[in-house]
């Protein structure tokens, strides 16, 4: 939220009990959009991913899983693959489940889905398991100089 002030971006806050669910249950993401009352579509993940030359972040809905090959793709590299749990920790500053596209030690290429175009509004985590920032997808992809792409795959049900 520091991040966004600073920058003068209009966003939401949105606490919630992150205890609803566990990981292992639905997922943070899944529980936070089922605590706050909101289509799983409007949710989205931070998620970080590793090219050959350093971390990247992609954002997509709750309720999908990023192909690491369109990811690849849209970053104009050959390959993606997950970053480890402890690597995503360690880069973003961040615990995972509450990992923000905001204000991580370093700023990081970012794709978010271009699914989040079909919302005036979508959800992000605000840094820490119980806390979503709600705001305007062109916003999220000006403030972290970031770029749409379709990059989420399978929806779960």
């Amino acid at each position: 939220m520091v991040a966004l002030d600073a920058i003068s971006v209009r966003y939401v806050a949105h606490a919630f009990d992150h205890d609803v669910a566990t990981s292992g249950d639905v997922g943070y993401g899944r529980a936070a959009a089922a605590a706050l009352g909101v289509e799983e579509e409007r949710v989205f993940k931070t998620l970080l991913a590793r090219t050959d030359r350093d971390f990247v972040v992609a954002i997509v809905p709750v309720d999908t899983t990023v192909s690491l090959k369109a990811l690849a793709t849209a970053l104009g590299v050959k390959r993606c693959e997950m970053a480890r749990p402890e690597d995503a920790q360690r880069v973003t500053g961040y615990v995972v489940g509450g990992i923000s596209p905001f204000g991580q030690k370093k700023l990081l290429a970012t794709v978010i889905d271009e699914s989040s175009e079909l919302f005036d509004t979508i959800f992000v985590s605000g840094g820490r398991r119980g806390l979503d920032l709600e705001i305007a997808p062109a916003d999220l992809v000006a403030a972290l100089g970031a770029h749409s792409a379709p990059i989420a795959q399978g929806r779960e049900r």
